[in-house]
């Protein structure tokens, strides 16, 4: 076996347990097997797991922008909040970006983007799905899947529509609305257009799995769909998704990136990122969001 047929193995291996009940005891013990000692499992699950560490594209303290956390409300009385950044200069109401987050909860990198769309003149807004729960736990990626696994997803629907709603009438915002959601958060970014309808001008979802074709008809919103070309997993739903869309007449279009692995655009995920692919999924995006949200 090369390495990058173990790469790839192992990469299978990771997804399978990050979406999936597996424990982490079974998940090492497979990972072991594969790579022959429990040390070698151990550096290729380094390489493949996100590092919170890892440095920022743009740094927390970057002058082009200002980000802090923010609350508000959500569906039901729930009470929601996440992390906002605001570029110093911007159109005279910018418009804002919900960023949704990995099945990992509210994560170093989904900060990062929201950052990243500041210095591009949005407001990014990335709200803590786990906010009712208390929020993402601090340095403990296996409890926080957990907490999203065991997520109720009407409700947490709800709670994205209430934020589009938010920041919809915030007065110093332009009112247009747009959403970017990675892994989970790419699926969520679909239920979002398909829930909120015209209250969301455009949604981006990056390798997330799709909702039932028969729901492409509810959704208003301009999509781009940006997809790994090593996830078979989330691929299986992407072709009749765009389909669906497409008959339902929906503004939608579809990115392949071919060799690219699921998560390709996280830069914290060493053996993951591919970064000549993240670029342009990102420029693609920035670009698609300054056409719909003008």
């Amino acid at each position: 076996m090369n390495d990058d047929d173990l790469k790839a193995r192992a990469i299978a291996l990771y997804d399978r347990f990050t979406h999936s009940a597996q424990d982490r005891r079974a998940f090492m013990a497979d990972m072991t097997r594969l790579a022959g000692s429990a040390a070698a499992a151990q550096m290729l699950v380094a390489s493949i797991a996100a590092d919170p560490a890892a440095a920022a594209i743009i740094a927390e303290d970057d002058k082009r922008l200002t980000a802090k956390m923010v609350h508000w409300p959500g569906a039901d009385g729930r009470k929601l909040f996440g992390y906002m950044a605001i570029p110093r200069k911007h159109a005279k109401k910018p418009a804002a970006v919900l960023v949704i987050h990995e099945n990992r909860g509210l994560q170093p990198y989904t900060r990062d983007v929201a950052r990243r769309l500041a210095v591009e003149g949005f407001v990014g807004v990335a709200l803590d799905f786990l906010a009712p729960a208390g929020g993402t736990p601090p340095n403990d990626e296996d409890a926080a899947r957990k907490l999203i696994g065991a997520l109720d997803l009407g409700a947490a629907t709800a709670d994205g529509v209430a934020t589009i709603d938010w920041l919809a009438a915030n007065r110093l915002l332009s009112g247009k609305v747009g959403a970017v959601g990675f892994c989970w958060g790419g699926a969520m970014a679909n239920r979002l257009a398909v829930a909120a309808g015209p209250k969301l001008q455009a949604a981006v979802a990056f390798y997330g799995p799709p909702p039932p074709p028969s729901e492409a008809g509810k959704v208003k919103a301009a999509l781009m769909l940006h997809y790994a070309g090593s996830d078979d997993r989330v691929n299986a739903g992407a072709g009749p998704w765009v389909t669906a869309l497409q008959s339902a007449h929906a503004d939608v279009r579809r990115y392949d990136y071919p060799g690219t692995q699921h998560a390709f655009h996280n830069d914290t995920s060493a053996a993951r990122y591919d970064a000549a692919a993240a670029a342009l999924a990102w420029d693609r995006t920035i670009a698609f969001f300054r056409a719909k949200l003008a």
